[in-house]
């Protein structure tokens, strides 16, 4: 049975109105009026489309209209009556299944992004949303000036360009706290790494992080936890670049993981460059570009726009504080933890 033969059982009643209505010339009742809004709320929750069932009532409305005295316009205004009465039930129905398709999402990414439902039926619930959670999964967070929320235009316009550009690939953009989050199957990193681009720039410049491919329901988790901390730690090392990734950074997290001992590195190679004029914040600059420019002397005195006679100075003065001499490859590895060391733990800002 097609849309058309079903959608008559919203017609209900509807011949015997323009009947009333044609030989009277009176307005619809206020019951006859609510009739016609809650069978709009049916039709639209049994899924019929409103421009076949506003044809349905057209058709009706020829078919009765013959066969009734009274005037064409006391017949009219009812049938503009009880077409927006039916079209305002259904638009009712509309505007309540979004908002609870709305919360049934929201919901979901709250407890995919939290770990807190049970995974069987996180993953039954995952499908309505079109991830497959049998699959690994790796998560993007982008973080702007501003906190975004669903409806915001740089997520409608961060959205609308990953969709335009890879339609349905099981991939789930969101908001989390403000940030924007995609999350996209592991083995499809050109997802990840085109929504970085646009968010990027959607956000003035943001920065984004992207988390490692886990498996499962729990690994979606993981690889947002990830990429929150990969955010954090891009920006305790003051890192420049807009798009950070946690598999580049490992490294951090292992130093970082005995506070202590990274504390007293950092204190016993870097503590004695506090005496210099000026305080120790220069040189550990000096040291951090260093090495950022692959200990080239030229390239470190072209990015602090020093000469470099002026450079090597400063090399020399760290040796004499510190001991240890930048330029000597044995010395180097231990000087460089401690100057990681001191970035991750605020120093010398913070005390230790």
């Amino acid at each position: 049975m097609g849309e058309s033969d079903t959608a008559t059982q919203f017609l209900d009643g509807y011949a015997e109105i323009l009947a009333a209505v044609a030989a009277t010339g009176r307005r619809l009742t206020r019951d006859e009026l609510h009739a016609r809004r809650a069978l709009g709320e049916q039709a639209a929750e049994h899924g019929h489309s409103l421009r076949s069932l506003v044809l349905s009532h057209l058709g009706a409305t020829r078919s009765a209209w013959p066969g009734t005295a009274g005037s064409a316009d006391s017949v009219l205004a009812a049938v503009e009556q009880a077409i927006d009465a039916f079209a305002e039930g259904y638009e009712r129905a509309q505007r309540l299944a979004v908002r609870e398709e709305e919360a049934a999402r929201r919901e979901f990414i709250d407890d995919l992004l939290y770990g807190r439902s049970d995974l069987g039926r996180l993953a039954e619930r995952a499908e309505r949303f079109g991830l497959v959670l049998s699959r690994a999964h790796a998560v993007a967070v982008a973080e702007g000036q501003a906190a975004y929320d669903d409806t915001a235009p740089v997520t409608r316009q961060v959205e609308a360009a990953v969709i335009a550009r890879f339609g349905d690939r099981h991939v789930l953009l969101a908001t989390k706290n403000g940030r924007l989050v995609c999350i996209a199957p592991g083995d499809e990193d050109d997802v990840l790494a085109y929504f970085a681009k646009q968010a990027h720039a959607a956000t003035d410049g943001g920065r984004v992080a992207i988390g490692r491919p886990k498996p499962g329901a729990g690994g979606v988790v993981h690889s947002y936890e990830e990429a929150l901390g990969t955010l954090e730690l891009a920006d305790r090392l003051g890192l420049d670049e807009p798009v950070v990734r946690a598999a580049d950074l490992l490294v951090y997290p292992v130093l970082a993981r005995d506070r202590q001992a990274m504390a007293d590195l950092v204190l016993s190679a870097l503590g004695p460059l506090k005496t210099a004029r000026g305080g120790a914040e220069p040189l550990l600059h000096t040291l951090q570009v260093y090495f950022e420019a692959g200990c080239t002397a030229a390239e470190t005195a072209r990015r602090l726009a020093l000469s470099v006679r002026a450079l090597t100075y400063r090399l020399e003065r760290i040796h004499q504080l510190t001991g240890v001499n930048p330029a000597d490859p044995m010395h180097r590895y231990t000087l460089q933890t401690a100057v990681i060391g001191a970035r991750l733990l605020d120093w010398p800002a913070q005390e230790i």
